[in-house]
């Protein structure tokens, strides 16, 4: 049942395409896309915290490795629940607009979940006094992530789960270290 509810909504948001942001999606659903992006975050961030940045890093990319190997590495292989555009029963209805659909299996969405571990990363420690840029981050977040249904290779529940699995990776890190008073070289104290 829920598989059949998941496609229903998946065949209904895939609908929504325009010519006109087609293009968009294709740009942000690509992982390549957001290095510059990235990039300017992480010198923002450097010049802001200098040397005191290197330990939030890390942390990030445990983060981001984890949240990476959780979905594609165990639970992909592990459901074995086929993306859209490989469900036979669906070719002739999807919108698919990139060439290759990526592996056979999509859930969890690697995409959604990197994405959500980003920004409630950020949102948790660097940014947690600033609505505005949190904004940002959640709204980059939520581009990638219905991209990924946009272009057709994502059902809504990938999306899900992959969001879930972020925002648990995120805050739980963040509650550990805060257990534990070890401190991220003091980005998120009284944040």
């Amino acid at each position: 049942m829920l598989q059949e509810l998941d496609q229903g909504l998946f065949l209904w948001l895939n609908q929504f395409h325009q010519s006109n942001i087609d293009s968009l999606m294709v740009f942000a659903t690509e992982k390549w896309t957001w290095l510059p992006w990235y990039g300017v975050w992480i010198f923002w961030l450097g010049y802001r915290y200098r040397w005191r940045l290197l330990p939030w890093l890390i942390c990030l990319a445990l983060l981001i490795t984890l949240a990476d190997q959780i979905s594609s590495g165990f639970t992909k292989p592990f459901f074995e629940r086929l993306r859209p555009c490989h469900e036979q029963s669906l070719q002739g209805l999807i919108h698919l607009l990139i060439p290759n659909c990526g592996g056979k299996f999509g859930f969890i969405s690697s995409h959604a979940a990197n994405t959500a571990v980003l920004a409630a990363w950020l949102i948790t420690t660097v940014l947690k006094k600033n609505p505005v840029l949190q904004t940002i981050w959640v709204l980059w977040a939520l581009l990638v992530s219905y991209s990924r249904i946009y272009v057709g290779v994502h059902y809504p529940g990938d999306i899900l789960a992959g969001w879930i699995l972020g925002i648990t990776l995120a805050f739980g890190l963040k509650y550990c270290l805060v257990q534990w008073s070890i401190p991220v070289s003091g980005l998120y104290k009284n944040a």
